[in-house]
């Protein structure tokens, strides 16, 4: 399988940094909910809880010794080898476990991602080797075998080395603090939240340490280094009161997401655009720490994301006065410098590369990475041979993307090439790319760590593809000849014929709707009309909507249901409606919406043609000045001519 990394370049190192600080933190962030259970029956039922309670008190220990740590163990070695190494993962942290008297975090993103990377190793060598009938038992006795192997190594010797780190760490935690020198981490740390190493630094450092102290202090400060909204939100503040240009537009509603939302990756782009305000957001930070520092404040278990509700929803019986201090503070801080910032040296409006540093803080992040960079790592890792397009319900906007690129790489040369379309929820790490919408690649990378991945703001007519297409070319050699037309797909002209899956009665040359939700339902209603969904599926129509726009480019829209509710689907069926005035969808200008339910892949026929129309701007002219329904079907039929 071709996995493309970034290596031999100038900020490899960085790279690779980031990645292994992904990885720590997807060990840790799939579990933040029972890091939170564990905090709400700690702040209640202890004996200085709100509400002590001797029997409810005992559910504290066993949770954070043996169901944190076998959680993140099992995340961990499902993240390298699926449920396999997940079960395996799990059962060997058990040494570690049982081996300490502290809860053993760090032992458990240790022995989980390792003891499954064993297995994998293992598995390959007696792949295909194994005689018909005797697959189950090889599979069960090896991963049986290897587990009890890694406990006993993780009793006997991970776990006494853990316990050395931990008390390590600790030691220099106590020495800042008592020295009055732990604000000066937020020199470290707010850079790094902007190189976005925020989630590894939070959860995979700061989380495992600060749960040990809440262990045993009922709190720990260090879940609020990383977390406080306080600076991001002043340095928002000083951007709306005396930025300029889109960042003085846009920073208001930044700050409400970053504060409330918890989101403080939105406020990276504005310390990227202009890096100086680094020193705003350091100076909020360290004063925040302060604050904690000398009124010894903490929460009582991670707030996760950093909104301001999960803050206080996590902060000590004791401690509300000092958080407060230190978020309010934090902000005036980094608002005051901030704003002094943009005073003696503003961006002038005309120069505003907002949208310049938000693809810096992407590239930082993984979701854009060079693509010259990844070629040197192809051409060594061997063919392209699978690339799949997933989105919530697998339905629609991926079956979309998936249509494009594939006609793309075909016309390179490369048809052996699959390009298949999936939700995310069915994913696999058995691919060799994976293509996302941008705001659903957290949500898919736990699923296929072994593949390249990228990020596309449409399904559309994202450059990306170009990117890609050359990841495929670079990696897969020259190619065949490239072909001269577009490819036939067969089925489309019976999709496209009347009564089938693409009707004449559900294309609509006029829709009367004027707003997104109403186009939604309108959409919507021809597919009831046709009997082929029913009314749970129009109202998924509008839940997938809010999730994740269905805008796909070229005044496309694509409203379909989630993926849990293919169920409400009767029979496949596409409407089309036409707005010749356009409307609004989420702020871009749509003129065809196409509402879309598939049973069976079924759909997919003329959704391939429906790409290739909106990705010739000469067909789309044609559509938008097509006078009969005729017409326009004719236009999906010629396509494939």
């Amino acid at each position: 399988m071709a996995t493309p990394s970034v290596t031999a370049t100038k900020g490899g190192a960085r790279v690779k940094v980031q990645r292994f600080g992904t990885f720590l933190s997807g060990m840790i962030m799939p579990n933040i909910g029972a890091f939170i259970a564990w905090g709400i029956v700690t702040a209640f039922f202890i004996p200085t809880g709100f509400t002590p309670n001797g029997t409810l008190n005992e559910m504290v220990g066993p949770m954070i010794t043996y169901l944190l740590p076998l959680l993140i163990a099992y995340t961990g070695g499902k993240m390298v080898h699926g449920v396999r190494g997940g079960v395996v993962g799990a059962a060997a942290t058990m040494g570690v476990i049982v081996g300490t008297d502290i809860p053993m975090f760090i032992g458990a993103m240790l022995m989980g991602p390792l003891t499954a990377w064993l297995m994998m190793k293992l598995d390959k060598i007696w792949e295909g080797r194994i005689k018909p009938g005797f697959e189950m038992l090889i599979d069960n006795f090896s991963a049986g075998i290897l587990a009890a192997i890694m406990a006993i190594i993780g009793k006997l010797v991970v776990g006494p080395v853990v316990i050395a780190f931990s008390n390590g760490a600790g030691n220099v935690v106590q020495f800042l603090v008592h020295h009055g020198l732990l604000p000066f981490t937020s020199i470290f740390i707010e850079p790094a939240k902007v190189l976005f190493l925020n989630n590894a630094v939070n959860h995979g450092i700061l989380t495992p340490l600060g749960t040990e102290q809440a262990l045993q202090q009922g709190k720990s400060i260090l879940f609020l280094l990383e977390a406080n909204p306080g600076p991001g939100l002043g340095l928002l503040l000083a951007y709306a009161i005396f930025g300029k240009g889109l960042a003085k537009a846009s920073a208001p509603g930044a700050a409400l997401i970053q504060f409330l939302g918890g989101i403080h990756e939105i406020y990276f782009p504005y310390v990227l655009m202009k890096p100086v305000m680094i020193l705003a957001t350091i100076g909020g930070g360290m004063t925040g720490i302060f604050m904690l520092v000398i009124t010894g404040s903490g929460l009582r278990a991670p707030a996760a994301p950093g909104s301001i509700f999960a803050v206080y929803a996590m902060t000590a019986s004791d401690s509300y006065v000092g958080v407060t201090l230190s978020v309010v503070l934090a902000a005036t801080v980094s608002f005051l410098i901030g704003s002094f910032i943009l005073r003696i040296s503003p961006v002038p409006a005309e120069s505003d590369n907002l949208g310049e540093a938000t693809a810096k803080m992407e590239a930082m992040k993984g979701k854009k990475s060079s693509v010259a960079s990844m070629l040197a790592g192809a051409a060594t890792k061997g063919p392209i041979s699978t690339v799949v397009f997933a989105c919530d319900a697998g339905m629609g906007s991926s079956a979309m993307g998936a249509s494009v690129l594939r006609n793309m790489i075909k016309k390179a040369g490369f048809p052996e090439v699959k390009v298949t379309n999936s939700a995310i929820a069915n994913l696999t790490d058995s691919y060799d790319v994976v293509v996302t919408h941008q705001d659903l690649a957290e949500r898919a990378a736990p699923y296929t760590t072994s593949a390249a991945h990228f990020s596309v703001d449409n399904f559309m007519n994202s450059p990306r593809y170009a990117e890609i297409v050359e990841l495929v070319k670079a990696s897969n050699g020259a190619g065949a000849a490239p072909a001269t037309a577009a490819a036939v797909v067969p089925g489309d002209d019976e999709a496209l014929a009347a009564g089938s899956i693409l009707a004449r009665e559900s294309v609509v040359l006029n829709g009367t709707a004027g707003t997104r939700d109403a186009a939604i339902d309108e959409a919507g209603a021809l597919l009831l009309a046709r009997g082929a969904v029913n009314a749970a599926y129009v109202a998924a129509m509008h839940e997938r909507e809010e999730s994740v726009s269905t805008y796909m480019g070229n005044f496309l829209a694509i409203p379909h249901g989630t993926n849990e509710a293919k169920g409400n689907i009767s029979s496949s069926a596409v409407s089309i409606i036409r707005y010749p005035e356009g409307i609004d969808w989420n702020g871009k200008p749509v003129k065809f919406v196409v509402g879309v339910a598939g049973v069976n892949n079924e759909h997919l026929a003329i959704l391939s043609s429906i790409a290739r129309v909106f990705t010739d701007k000469d067909q789309v002219a044609r559509l938008e000045a097509a006078s009969s329904v005729d017409e326009v079907l004719d236009i999906f039929r010629k396509v494939n001519a």
